[in-house]
């Protein structure tokens, strides 16, 4: 019996030792995705469904930009990175606010998208979501955009994270198409020896209430994260730093929000003009009026 205990007891003890030490390999890579880095995004549209013998599919699109990558928070159970894009040099320099990343461990509350740009709370089983992260993703203008958890992987010298979640439109696709409303996103996330990729197997879906989805097309993505000097991207530093304060604002604002429905609904556009629009611009720079522009595009 005393053996037995011990035993017990020795299982429990390697089993904490083993889960902290999965874990600080899982926030480990999750930190590998911070830095400088030109980045590569490829989009190519793989096969079409349309019984519309009219349908175009979306042309393949290839850009390129240098990106900032901020550790923005951190603490025992949550990582927040803030993609900084630079572009130009100098004089010329711009910089623009890109999408953000929260990296939450275990958890269990989530913002599922529906479709037209409608998210609804759903909460977890903790033995569902146990020893993984939750990878949160957030438009340019902090408003939620998709959510998914999955276990990183660590073997054979790789480290992934993969999930599929449903998300509304990008914005390479909201601007020159309405013809689906929803992307069902296969996400892999893979750390390199050179940075890290971002490999998606999309699903574009039209949606309607109450009835079965359709499935229009597939889509491949394809983004190449290389990892240069942190000094080429000091623009984007910079102007980080100097606009941190306004985006913290930005963000609790939302966390209000988020706290005080079970459903976000949102329009596209306000007076004509899209939420990132007004807040890029220095006139929102105060709670009051941030708060303001936020509400205006609840539904």
């Amino acid at each position: 019996m005393k053996n037995h205990i011990i035993l017990v007891f020795s299982l429990i003890s390697f089993l904490n030792i083993y889960s902290q030490s999965k874990k600080q390999k899982d926030e480990d890579a999750i930190k590998k995705m911070c830095g400088c880095y030109e980045v590569t995004f490829n989009f190519s549209e793989t096969f079409n469904y349309s019984k519309d013998s009219t349908y175009k599919p979306s042309k393949n699109k290839i850009s390129y930009a240098l990106e900032w990558i901020d550790l923005t928070y951190q603490d025992k159970n949550k990582l927040v990175l803030q993609h900084i894009l630079q572009m130009g040099e100098g004089e010329k320099v711009n910089i623009i606010k890109h999408w953000r990343q929260d990296w939450i461990f275990q958890n269990q509350n989530f913002l599922v998208f529906d479709h037209n740009k409608k998210w609804f709370k759903e909460k977890y089983d903790p033995i569902k979501v146990r020893g993984q992260w939750t990878q949160k993703v957030y438009q340019v203008d902090d408003s939620p955009r998709y959510e998914g958890s999955a276990s990183w992987v660590h073997i054979d010298g790789k480290s992934f994270w993969e999930n599929k979640t449903d998300a509304p439109l990008p914005r390479r696709e909201y601007t020159v198409r309405n013809d689906y409303n929803v992307t069902n996103r296969g996400n892999r996330v893979e750390i390199t020896a050179e940075g890290w990729l971002h490999n998606q197997d999309n699903k574009k879906i039209i949606r309607f209430e109450g009835k079965d989805d359709i499935l229009l097309a597939r889509e491949i993505g394809f983004n190449i994260y290389k990892k240069v000097e942190d000094e080429r991207c000091k623009y984007a530093v910079n102007w980080w730093k100097s606009n941190f304060g306004k985006w913290e604002i930005v963000r609790q604002e939302w966390a209000k929000i988020f706290d005080s429905t079970n459903i976000v609904s949102l329009k596209s556009k306000f007076d004509n003009k899209r939420l990132h629009q007004y807040l890029f611009s220095d006139e929102y720079s105060d709670r009051e009026s941030i708060s303001g522009i936020i509400k205006s595009f609840l539904k």
